[in-house]
């Protein structure tokens, strides 16, 4: 199995992977090449997996677009995988080299936009690349809102677009308690990368909107590009001392876990993996409305999934840290939802399924797809 991933980081796609590799075990093979460099998720990768990571410069830009086509195409030669899995927009070259000549069954993976297609826009090169580069490819989503662009926006047909929801495995994670405190006793957690389009600073703006007296402490688990630029609005705002950036940490489920209230304030998502890991921890869900947000959690936490405005976010958020018992029973809500329809079992079940089944052959037809099994 060759993997092309944009990053290795910390983000979604590599998470999922780590989880899907380590429950698959040793049946599959493994070769990753991370276009960025960054391996951070390396480290969560069970011992027992063969699994060895590629050195291979690209291009950046499109002006390198026809040199890492070439590039895409000798790895691919050489290597010759049994599988291609390419994953987000930053890998699409490689779905798109081994479609000019196929020489494997190719499966792409898209988890969501940037900054730059956020708010539902579709950048038309982009779109215009997708069709080309993921004619030959079966495309997996996690989200019915990207199935519904993918069908509609990039026209691939609906043969080709397989939707396969994130899992989590609930039953291993210890629900918090129910903590009966003051609210600037209180800690709101905000788990994953900080880039533009999560849109952090939304977040860091509504908890300034709040009364210094009532204000929670705020947990920034993760790292990115954007922390600058947050910590310099926190001191601006006057809310640095309620806002702490943990940096990279291999478990952010352990911090997580010590919060009251998960809060997400994307400018685009689509079936983010936090929001499971707080909903199976036990936790009320804040969040703007975006992607399949809405649908995930439990029926009782919708009015908390808010439009995308910071004084949105601080009314919602001021009114739940202020009612421990309502917290508890979403928090209940939300972690009963998950084990009944977000089963890692399930994910890794229909994973399986893609990955062994079914793929023979698709490449050398041109184009079409055998069904899977979802």
């Amino acid at each position: 199995m060759l993997h092309v991933f944009s990053s290795f980081g910390s983000g979604g796609a590599a998470v999922r992977f780590v989880r899907l590799a380590n429950r698959l075990g040793p049946r599959y093979r493994h070769r990753i090449l991370a276009l960025d460099q960054r391996r951070d998720s390396a480290a969560l990768l069970s011992p027992e997996l063969d699994v060895a990571f590629l050195e291979q410069e690209m291009r950046p830009g499109k002006a390198g677009v026809a040199a890492n086509l070439r590039i895409a195409r000798r790895v691919l030669r050489e290597l010759r995988p049994d599988r291609l899995l390419s994953y987000n927009w930053g890998a699409v070259e490689w779905p798109l080299a081994n479609r000019l000549a196929p020489l494997c069954p190719a499966i792409h993976f898209e988890d969501g936009f940037g900054p730059e297609e956020a708010d539902g826009r579709q950048l038309r090169r982009r779109v215009w690349m997708r069709r080309l580069a993921l004619g030959g490819a079966r495309v997996v989503v996690p989200s019915r809102v990207l199935r519904d662009i993918a069908l509609t926006v990039w026209r691939l047909s609906a043969t080709q677009v397989l939707h396969i929801p994130n899992g989590i495995d609930a039953d291993a994670l210890t629900p918090v308690g129910l903590r009966d405190r003051p609210p600037a006793e209180l800690s709101i957690g905000c788990v994953g990368a900080l880039r533009p389009e999560k849109n952090v600073a939304r977040l860091v703006r509504a908890l300034a909107l709040l009364a210094p007296e009532r204000r929670p402490w705020l947990h920034l688990i993760g790292d990115g590009p954007e922390r600058p630029r947050l910590e310099a609005l926190a001191g601006a705002l006057g809310v640095a001392e309620r806002v702490v950036f943990t940096g990279h940490v291999r478990d952010p489920l352990r911090l997580l876990a010590g919060c009251d209230l998960l809060a997400l304030s994307s400018d685009t998502e689509q079936m983010p993996l936090s929001v499971l890991e707080g909903m199976a921890l036990g936790l009320p869900v804040l969040s703007t409305d975006v992607g399949d947000v809405r649908e995930m959690v439990a029926p009782a936490n919708c009015p908390l999934i808010v439009p995308k405005d910071e004084r949105c976010l601080a009314a919602a958020l001021e009114e739940i840290l202020a009612a421990p018992e309502r917290r508890r029973a979403l928090g209940q809500a939300n972690r009963a939802r998950v084990q009944a329809l977000y089963g890692e079992d399930r994910m890794v079940a229909s994973y399986d399924a893609l990955f062994s089944g079914g793929l023979a052959g698709a490449a050398g037809r041109g184009g079409a797809h055998d069904r899977f099994p979802a």
